[in-house]
């Protein structure tokens, strides 16, 4: 093809430019191959392809060694890694092309022209839309959750493939460009073909910490500064000029923070996660300044200076001199060296005293060093952009360097995302008990019921004195937990942004949270004086299985009541953060009775808060899978409760869904523009003209009965045998893609210790994706199929959009990457009745979800993600047979051949997590 045709596509030819980049890279694979894996791969595709019945390719991978199995997964996993970043690229070409088509009319949709125009076209002045944006408080957290499969070594190598894309696709690359291009990507194959798919041993913290860092100050970094431009532009366009834009986006991390059965994130490790980034966001903040001085050559012989700017300049020098009575040499040759170009001398200045800055974060607590805040930071560089506008370049103050500084520094502070610190509520109920044992205040608080530990927790919290003293000697966790809370208390006296919030894990009662609260007060981070308390950190109760879920609001109703923690509220200006967990209540219940619970403890909470006076954040812990939360943001946000819309909102963001949506500058752009364009309209729209079809009563009975067939399911005593016997859930524990355990508490490897994450990995491995679907055929079989009036009103909530449409199409995504015939070889003769179990609850619900959608097939409805699947399936199909064959090997085999056989069997785990884009 022509080299220009590469960035010119029709609509219609868009998915040819992404066959022809993948062919591309099969193409250079293939001469970089010389091993026999790719006509064996070849020979077992096609005899997939052909065959009858499982009896065939069962003879064909008998009579292959380990070794050829291994070099064939080798193979297909990098031609889906391949074919995964060729994707991604794609997006980024067809949103530029969106983009070159969009106009003031018909913008791109859910972009963030199209939110602005929207405020316009609905009669909103500049400053009413000005006003809906500073509703927002939109905070994506990071979590080191494991589901990213891949080592970082490998996504470095498959970023290089992005830019080579990219390389070959520019109209303007000379052939002998091409050549070097081609012969880069045959390079970068062959070492990945050299390269361990796998990590030797499970990644520590600080690795995680590392990954982490580098996605914020890497694509998030470029993204954000784009955002808020765009936002310029949009105002430019609607309302002939943008006034001065709110900060409406913030990043939040748990890694580093998150010790919720994780025994290896301590104090001395969430102190280097700061640290960390503390130091990156240093490093990158100088750059910028060195950058700008290096643009603004401004002299004052050519251009008019502000005096404030001259003033800024004396009274800085004048500050330095008091530090540096000794240095006035230096301070003169920084004079002469700055002679008439009064920008760069005060850039000068700023990256001194921010250097110095940087040296305080990193000292040991005591050393005086130079402060220099990052609000005083950012009033510097709004001084600069005053003075540049005084000049006449209007342009060069409001969008170059200097405006996406401004951004990033409000954005990310000097410490790139407040980290939130997590924990189980179990352990704060045992280091209260252990601290009211050692001051022998009470020595049974663990027998005790909730009430008479509420009149202990009451009494302690009415003063500020402590329970221990200073040589008090308590159990080795709840020091670590005070050991954390201190950790806190000093980093606020430099850095009073670098903590996030604190997050009760497995809230229950309201003695959970104020227990937490006393342990604030013990490491003086909680103060309480006259009735008036003093707290810089929210506590955030995690609602998190169906049964939490259902009694969430009358625990909060409960909480507000409580003196001591109405006391809290108004020391956080009577704002309360709640998150809901998406992982375990999918676990606990199913999908169906998951996602209305959440639903309706959305609306009961916000009217909870709402009643009682409060401002309210839902924090939502959706992970990657449509099983625990995950699914398209743009549409989740537009499905939430009205009552629940307030602009402001917090997500996780982790594993493979931090890869996506992260990898490319483009990409995280796109993301953070759907998520800013939901929300604008989610604050717009008045939450009492959102029309929706009123569902509850069918939903109610559906929720019931599909919770009681997926707890038939998995209760049956055969149930979690067949699981882990046939299912590699086993070998996903070893995976070594991160630090935290794979379940939650030791001994038995039994389904309720199991986390969530492995949980779905392990089905979607199978490709049965249960979590994501079981249980709706069963509900409306009972409750709709037969009722012609309750149908046509699911069809109405359908066709409507909202809630019911987000929960019907997430079920047929997963439905669609389903394969039951493939999965059938998992289950094998000794699960053959769970497997028809599974198959004709598939088949119910199949039949409900085309009933409903008015559909011929799945997913006719996003005919782009249905042919991905279908041109992905015949190579996944491919690696589930051989992983059938490694599994059926290591149940057999001896200790000898469980060894030879593991490292493929992990193998394989990694390639359909590539070929599935999904974990857990």
């Amino acid at each position: 093809m022509r080299r220009a045709e590469a960035i010119c596509y029709s609509p219609l030819d868009m998915h040819d430019a992404l066959a022809q980049d993948i062919t591309w890279l099969h193409d250079r694979l293939d001469e970089i191959d010389a091993s026999d894996a790719r006509q064996v791969a070849d020979d077992l595709r096609a005899t997939l392809g052909s065959m009858r019945d499982a009896g065939t390719i069962d003879a064909t991978l008998k009579s292959l060694s380990i070794d050829a199995m291994h070099a064939v997964l080798k193979r297909l996993t990098i031609r889906f890694h391949l074919r995964n970043k060729a994707e991604q690229v794609h997006i980024a070409r067809v949103n530029r092309q969106r983009e070159h088509r969009a106009t003031l009319n018909a913008p791109r949709a859910e972009s963030i022209a199209e939110a602005v125009g929207a405020l316009a076209a609905a009669g909103l002045s500049v400053d009413d839309a000005v006003a809906v944006l500073g509703r927002l408080d939109i905070q994506p957290t990071m979590t080191a959750h494991p589901t990213e499969a891949r080592r970082r070594s490998i996504m470095q190598k498959q970023a290089r493939i992005a830019d080579l894309i990219d390389t070959r696709n520019d109209a303007d690359t000379t052939p002998a460009e091409h050549r070097r291009n081609d012969s880069a990507c045959r390079q970068t194959l062959s070492i990945l073909f050299a390269t361990d798919e796998l990590r030797a041993e499970r990644p520590e913290v600080t690795d995680e910490i590392r990954n982490g860092i580098d996605v914020l100050s890497g694509a998030i970094w470029e993204a954000v500064p784009r955002l808020y431009a765009d936002l310029r532009d949009a105002f430019e366009q609607h309302y002939g000029s943008c006034p001065e834009l709110p900060v409406i986006l913030r990043y939040r991390t748990w890694i580093g923070g998150d010790r919720d059965g994780n025994p290896k994130v301590t104090a001395e490790t969430t102190r280097d996660a700061l640290s960390q980034m503390q130091q990156s966001a240093a490093r990158a903040l100088s750059r910028d300044l060195h950058e700008l001085s290096r643009l603004l050559s401004i002299s004052e012989r050519r251009v008019s200076i502000a005096p404030e700017l001259f003033a800024a300049i004396a009274r800085e020098e004048e500050r330095d001199k008091s530090d540096r009575e000794d240095d006035m040499m230096s301070a003169m040759g920084r004079q002469a060296q700055f002679d008439r170009e009064p920008f760069r001398h005060r850039l000068h200045q700023m990256a001194a005293r921010h250097a110095a800055q940087s040296v305080r974060h990193y000292s040991v607590p005591g050393d005086e060093v130079a402060h220099y805040p990052a609000a005083e930071f950012i009033d510097d560089l709004l001084e600069l952009r005053d003075a540049l506008r005084a000049s006449g370049l209007e342009e060069v103050a409001d969008d170059s360097l200097l405006a996406d500084m401004i951004v990033r520094t409000k954005t990310f502070g000097f410490h790139l995302a407040a980290v939130d610190l997590r924990q189980h509520s179990r352990i704060h109920e045992a280091a209260v008990h252990d601290m009211l044992s050692v001051s022998g205040v009470a020595n049974d608080y663990l027998d005790l019921d909730e009430a008479a530990r509420l009149e202990i927790l009451r009494t302690e919290l009415r003063s500020s004195r402590p329970l221990l003293g200073p040589n008090a000697t308590v159990d080795e966790m709840t020091r670590e937990v005070l050991n954390t809370l201190q950790l806190v208390v000093e980093t606020n006296e430099t850095d009073p942004g670098a903590f996030g919030a604190y997050i009760v894990s497995m809230t229950h009662t309201v003695s959970d949270m104020l227990e937490v609260l006393l342990l604030f007060r013990e490491a003086g981070l909680w103060t309480i004086r006259d009735g008036v308390v003093t707290c810089p950190m929210d506590v955030v109760p995690l609602f998190e299985t169906v049964e939490d879920l259902e009694h969430a609001s009358t625990v909060l109703r409960a909480m507000f009541d409580e003196p001591a923690y109405r006391a809290h509220l108004a020391a956080r200006d009577d704002f309360q953060e709640i998150m809901l967990g998406y992982s375990d209540s999918n676990k606990d219940g199913g999908y169906a009775a998951a996602n209305w619970r959440l639903q309706c403890a959305q609306e009961t909470i916000a009217t909870v808060c709402r009643d009682a006076g409060l401002n309210f954040r839902f924090f939502h812990g959706r992970g990657g899978t449509v099983a625990r939360g995950g699914g398209r943001a743009h549409r989740a946000i537009l499905a939430s409760p009205p009552v629940s819309r307030n602009g402001q909102i917090r997500f996780t963001e982790q594993g493979e869904v931090i890869s996506f949506r992260y990898s490319l500058p483009a990409i995280a752009r796109r993301h953070l523009e759907q998520i800013v364009n939901a929300m604008t309209q989610s604050v717009a729209v008045a939450a009492d003209s959102v029309e929706d079809v009123d569902l509850t009563d069918i939903m109610m009975k559906v929720t019931e009965t599909s919770r009681a067939a997926y707890r038939e399911l998995i209760d049956d005593p055969a149930f979690w045998p067949w699981f882990v016997d046939a299912s590699p859930v086993l070998h996903i524990g070893d995976l070594p893609i991160a630090s935290r355990p794979v379940s939650r508490a030791k001994g038995d490897f039994a389904f309720d210790n199991l986390r969530a994450i492995p949980w779905v990995f392990a089905w979607t491995q199978m490709r049965y994706n249960t979590p994501g679907w079981y249980g709706i055929g069963a509900a409306f079989e009972t409750h709709v199929m037969g009722d012609e009036v309750a149908l046509d009103r699911c069809r109405s909530a359908y066709q409507s959009g909202g809630f019911f449409r987000a929960f019907i199409d997430n079920a047929q995504q997963e439905m669609a990457r389903a394969r039951l015939e493939i999965a059938a070889w998992y289950a094998g003769d000794d699960g053959a009745a769970i497997h028809e179990r599974l198959a004709s609850e598939f088949r119910r619900t199949e039949s409900v979800v085309l009933a409903i959608t008015g559909q011929t097939a799945l997913l006719d409805n996003n005919p782009v993600i249905q042919q991905s699947i279908r041109e992905r399936n015949p190579d996944t199909d491919l690696i589930n047979a051989i992983q059938v064959e490694l599994l059926r090997r290591w149940r057999e085999g001896s200790d000898e051949d469980r060894a030879a056989c593991t490292p493929s069997i992990m193998l394989s785990v990694n390639g359909l997590a590539a070929a599935m884009q999904s974990t857990g």
